[in-house]
């Protein structure tokens, strides 16, 4: 297995510690505005390149950029990034949620959607010469209901290109409900639910993540460091995984960085460190054994993104 970067393929020795999903660059303005098209790469390396040295000191080998088409996805400026300090970016194919797939993707038809997946898998994305490594798909934060008809189509065409290329598929999904729902629809393509992410699963139900996680999916824990939680719930919440034999179904991130061009200047960076400088000490103060956090925050991100 091997690890697609924007410095290459890279095995298991070649890399350490790996957050397995932040940002480099995101349009999170209205899509209409199209602010991400016009942005400068040289600007963004001036904004990120200090917050990728800050990471690698702290002992970040490689990230996940989860940046898909819908929000701004720019794989030439995570080039740029990566490029200008020497670090591995995994960067996705893929589409956001509702409202923000493009008018491409709704008129597309499932075949020809797979093939779009495909090539940016196998032969790179646009001119960049990267190929993706992963597929990021996405449903309605506001709809804990099930996938609309158009996020189904995409969810189908990602799994019969992931079983195509053994990529892994990572789904921004806040209801645990529609994960099963999800996780039934690529079974029915013939994907395997182990190469399943489920992306933000600390904003569903708890009762959902060890049921995910025996599905054989991943559970990805990735707002750690942010407003609306304290490290204690992730512990915990870790903690119930790991000693339920679950450790390996786990991923640790942070959803931090970034470049935001409808913002100046890029909007306000928050540092991809906290992981390492905060949240690991806590976690090893809590009783968590050194070979379960190198699982959890080495192994585990290269077995679920590598091919």
């Amino acid at each position: 297995m091997e690890l697609h970067t924007t410095r290459g393929s890279l095995a298991r020795e070649d890399l350490g510690l790996i957050l397995p999903h932040e940002h480099v660059f995101v349009d999170l303005g209205p899509m209409a505005a199209e602010n991400w098209r016009d942005a400068d790469p040289d600007d963004v390396v001036e904004v990120m390149a200090p917050e990728i040295e800050r990471a690698r000191e702290s002992g970040v080998t490689a990230l996940v950029e989860a940046t898909p088409e819908g929000v701004g996805r720019r794989v030439d400026v995570d080039l740029a990034v990566s490029e200008a300090t020497d670090f591995p970016i995994v960067v996705p194919t893929g589409i956001y949620q509702e409202p923000s797939i493009p008018e491409w993707a709704r008129e597309a038809s499932e075949d020809e959607l797979t093939e779009w997946l495909v090539e940016d898998l196998t032969d790179g994305v646009e001119d960049t010469g990267v190929r993706a490594a992963w597929i990021k798909v996405s449903t309605d934060d506001d709809d804990p209901t099930g996938l609309s008809p158009d996020e189904r189509k995409i969810l189908r065409a990602a799994a019969r290109a992931g079983e195509r290329t053994g990529a892994a598929i990572g789904s921004h999904t806040l209801h645990g409900e529609v994960v099963h729902e999800q996780l039934d629809t690529i079974e029915d393509v013939g994907y395997d639910p182990e190469r399943f992410v489920w992306i933000h699963a600390q904003a569903g139900d708890e009762r959902f993540h060890r049921a995910v996680a025996e599905r054989g999916a991943y559970v990805e824990f990735d707002w750690i460091g942010g407003d609306d939680q304290d490290d204690g719930d992730y512990v915990d919440r870790v903690r119930r995984l790991v000693d339920a034999g679950d450790t390996d179904r786990v991923l640790l991130s942070q959803d931090r960085g970034w470049y935001d061009p409808s913002e100046p200047d890029g909007g306000e960076q928050k540092p991809y460190t906290y992981l390492t400088e905060r949240f690991l000490p806590t976690l090893r103060e809590a009783g968590v054994d050194e070979a379960t956090v190198r699982q959890l925050t080495h192994d585990n991100p290269f077995e679920a993104y590598a091919r």
